[in-house]
């Protein structure tokens, strides 16, 4: 099992109905960084083999899972708890989004304290009683014409929001490549391109080829060429005039050969 952070969010599932949710929910924990899953009241019993198959080898959470009876019992420890849900109810609690929650969490977990997040079963959610057990509810901004939401869904969108506020930037590449080309490189590149564009009769009328060059070398400096890829492009510009030099070549001996025949 892979070293957990000390101090994360527990999930709670309060009445879960599909084992394969149950799976998939514990797969995106394991993708942000969350290991401690409870469950109230499974439906099916537990535990379930179509989890751990769902899990796609993100066993830990499912080998650590606690069930209890009671939602009560699953939160007794914790000290600031979030309900997830998408009806209105008539709990006077605040209400946030996935965003603001998580950095919420984040504070209190910083302050020493156990947080958690519960999510309602497939059918209907979390009850208001069980809300009622809760300091806030989260509600994800979703289109008012389908507000439905799958389970584990729901855990990936507030497990992802609590890695932003851990690791708040995307990860370093596989492999590091190559550095840019430096200013010489692309003054070469620059003065051989213009140099064959000059051959091609691009540059006109005269008077606009400063601003033409100008807007050419802010286009070919923006894609921040590495060596090998000025290397290449000369390549190109190089392959393309030779062309051009043949195709010229060509026309002059079909208007020679003309000019014999006649």
């Amino acid at each position: 099992m892979p070293e957990a952070s000390p101090a994360t969010p527990v999930i709670i599932l309060n009445a879960p109905q599909l084992a394969e949710n149950i799976g998939a929910a514990a797969r995106v924990m394991a993708n942000f960084g969350l290991s401690e899953l409870r469950l109230v009241n499974p439906r099916d019993g537990w535990p379930q083999e179509r989890a751990w198959a769902s899990a796609s080898g993100a066993d830990w959470p499912l080998n650590a899972a606690r069930v209890f009876d009671r939602v009560e019992d699953a939160l007794a420890d914790l000290q600031l708890v979030y309900a997830t849900t998408a009806r209105p109810r008539e709990l006077q609690l605040p209400v946030l989004t996935p965003r603001v929650a998580a950095r919420n969490l984040a504070d209190a977990c910083a302050q020493g304290l156990r947080v958690g997040l519960m999510f309602g079963g497939e059918r209907a959610g979390l009850e208001t009683a069980d809300i009622a057990l809760c300091q806030a509810v989260v509600t994800l901004p979703v289109d008012a014409r389908f507000k439905s939401l799958n389970l584990a869904q729901a855990v990936a969108i507030t497990a992802y929001e609590w890695r932003m506020t851990v690791a708040d930037e995307a990860p370093h590449p596989f492999r590091n490549g190559p550095p840019p080309a430096d200013g010489a490189a692309m003054r070469g590149l620059y003065e051989h391109f213009e140099r064959e564009l000059d051959n091609a009769g691009f540059f006109h009328p005269p008077e606009k080829r400063p601003s033409m060059v100008q807007n050419l070398r802010s286009a070919l400096g923006r894609a921040s060429f590495t060596d090998q890829e000025v290397r290449t492009f000369r390549g190109v510009v190089t392959a393309l005039s030779k062309g051009r030099g043949r195709v010229l070549a060509k026309l002059a001996s079909q208007k020679a050969k003309a000019g014999d025949d006649a």
